[in-house]
């Protein structure tokens, strides 16, 4: 089993910054890929960001490339999600997620074994 506990979320103005963290316990990390994915109210579950897990892959969403920045510290085992620019479309529920590594830096939910709670990102206008 793998634990996932989310932090950062808030409120923030449009053009604002947040840095998510997800701090992982129970099984070795460096075993594990990672994504972010977010649901805001009425809508699915959908990918925002994943990365392998060496740190060397990443794979973004079209609507958050160049604002949103995933990276992982195997030391630490936490990964993060550096969200630039924010918009009040980012408003949602953001999860972090872990799958086998042999799926590398996966869009789909479906390859994700383990989920965090979420954390709750509003960008007010």
């Amino acid at each position: 089993q793998v634990q996932l506990v989310e932090s950062g979320g808030g409120l923030v103005q449009a053009g604002g910054s947040l840095r998510l963290s997800c701090a992982a316990s129970g099984r070795t990390f460096s075993n594990f890929a990672m994504g972010w994915f977010r649901q805001a109210p009425g809508k699915e579950r959908e990918f925002v960001a994943a990365i392998n897990w060496a740190g060397a892959t990443t794979n973004y969403a079209d609507s958050v490339k160049g604002r949103f920045t995933i990276s992982r510290d195997n030391a630490k085992n936490t990964v993060y999600l550096q969200m630039n620019s924010l918009k009040p479309e980012d408003t949602a529920v953001y999860y972090c997620a872990a799958a086998q590594s042999a799926f590398g830096a996966t869009m789909f939910r479906a390859n994700y074994d383990y989920w965090g709670q979420g954390t709750q990102v509003t960008v007010s206008s």
